[in-house]
């Protein structure tokens, strides 16, 4: 494993969605989540699934066409998922060994840590027995809520299958199963924070891995019902050391775009915003770096 030293990081992706379905809410039949004000909601755990679905499989172009570092045959071993869809929980315990008589120095030295790329940028949850209680359960990278700038507007319609999809029947319907955001806008931030990388064996070629997979989260992994979600930036700002030298929420609130006029109506499109594309001298000379992962 390379070096757990790096730099404490703020994030912020722009989502525009357009005609699709960010993320269902499965208590809604897969209603677009959306708060009671409106506004909608892309939550942590979807975003997460996207950058887990493009390294699933180790045979995709993306996988072969990273740096070599990530791509070998021998060190794409270092960059396996464990939260894949499927796994047998009790498969994860037997790999993990015994976590009743736990002991951390050997836990991080095991091929458990060196194997599972998303245990260790993003937490894991299966310690939760006997002395393994309170290691590993937090990540060094935290996606927040995304959330929309202005409300957004759900279409619904019915979907048709020609074919039928019940026996007997010349053609099917999914009443009102086709449901969408027409147009919206939403921020979700990150946090890398270096503190926890001792406890989850996090590295910086973790780090670095995971900004060279959030630009392609959606492009790459587009269905019939998200066909149009695009990250307009992918803001990484580095802060000037391991404890942070600025605020979070100032630089936040510096890159998020602002609604150009009826704020709490639905937006149209991208022009109804106001872009940020940088930084304020005040913050920037606060903070070490700051791209935009999206134009590297």
């Amino acid at each position: 494993m390379n070096n757990m030293e790096f730099k404490r990081a703020t994030g912020l992706l722009i989502i525009e969605v357009v005609g699709s379905n960010p993320n269902g809410d499965p208590d809604r039949e897969s209603e677009p989540r959306q708060r009671p004000n409106g506004r909608g909601e892309i939550s942590p755990v979807s975003f997460k699934r996207k950058l887990r679905d493009l390294l699933e499989d180790p045979n995709t172009p993306l996988v072969k066409i990273l740096p070599e570092k990530f791509s070998t045959n021998h060190n794409i071993m270092s960059y396996r998922i464990l939260e894949s869809r499927g796994r047998n929980r009790k498969a994860i315990a037997d790999e993990m060994g015994d976590t009743k008589n736990f002991d951390q120095t050997k836990f991080m030295q095991s091929d458990f840590v060196k194997k599972y790329w998303d245990a260790r940028i993003f937490g894991n949850t299966f310690l939760e027995e006997g002395a393994a209680k309170g290691f590993i359960k937090t990540g060094v990278v935290q996606f927040g809520v995304g959330v929309s700038i202005s409300p957004i507007e759900i279409i619904r319609h019915t979907n048709t299958n020609k074919a039928g999809v019940q026996e007997g029947k010349n053609q099917g319907m999914a009443p009102l199963a086709f449901r969408i955001v027409q147009h919206g806008v939403y921020v979700m931030p990150f946090f890398v924070n270096p503190n926890y990388a001792p406890k989850s064996g996090c590295t910086s070629d973790d780090i670095e891995l995971l900004k060279l997979l959030i630009p392609h989260a959606y492009d790459l992994n587009r269905s019939a019902i998200r066909p149009d979600v695009r990250i307009r930036h992918a803001w990484y700002i580095e802060h000037k050391n391991a404890l942070g030298s600025c605020p979070d929420y100032l630089l936040l609130e510096a890159l998020t775009p602002t609604r150009i006029g009826e704020v709490e109506n639905p937006s149209n499109d991208w022009t109804d915003y106001e872009d940020k594309t940088a930084l304020p001298q005040e913050l920037l000379s606060k903070v070490d770096s700051v791209v935009d992962l999206m134009t590297l």
